[in-house]
Formats: C-alpha cells, sequence, structure tokens
C-alpha cells in the first residue's frame, strides 16, 4: 500500500475512472448486441441508433479511441446492411 498521500489519492481517482470505463465498455458490448439481434425486426433502427450514440459518447468521453468508434460503427452499418 502506497504511504505518499498524492499516491493515495491517485489509486482511488484510477479505481473509480477504471470502474466507469468497465461500465462503459460492457453497455457498448450489449448495445450492439441488441441491435445485432434484432436485424430484420421494426425496433433494429432504434438500436442501432442508440449503439452508435454509445459508441460516439464513449469515443467523446476517451473510454474508447475514436478510431475504434469509427469502425466498430461501421462494421455495424455493415453488418445490418447485409440481413
Amino acid at each position: 500500500m502506497a504511504n505518499i498521500k498524492s499516491q493515495i489519492k491517485r489509486i482511488a481517482t484510477n479505481k473509480k475512472a477504471t470502474d466507469r470505463n468497465k461500465a462503459v465498455k460492457s453497455e457498448l458490448k450489449t448495445r450492439v448486441k441488441s441491435a445485432l439481434a434484432t436485424v430484420g425486426t421494426e425496433s433494429n433502427d432504434e438500436q442501432v441508433r442508440l449503439a452508435i450514440k454509445r459508441l460516439d459518447k464513449a469515443a467523446a468521453k476517451g473510454v474508447i479511441h475514436p478510431n475504434q468508434a469509427a469502425r466498430r460503427k461501421s462494421r455495424l452499418i455493415k453488418s445490418v446492411n447485409a440481413s
């Protein structure tokens, strides 16, 4: 365990950020999975829109890299259009 006060604060801050990032990444996976699962139904457009919105938000907050968000959106749209 750290003895330095600033390091103790840093560990706590890092834990909060890690937990937040983990939750956001988990939600991204869920949104993309639900969008792919509803391909061919009328609720698909809404699910895809929500998945893209969450990907953009995660990229804006720095949880994922902007290029990763673009790549994942591209693959999502490509798979939706293929079906």
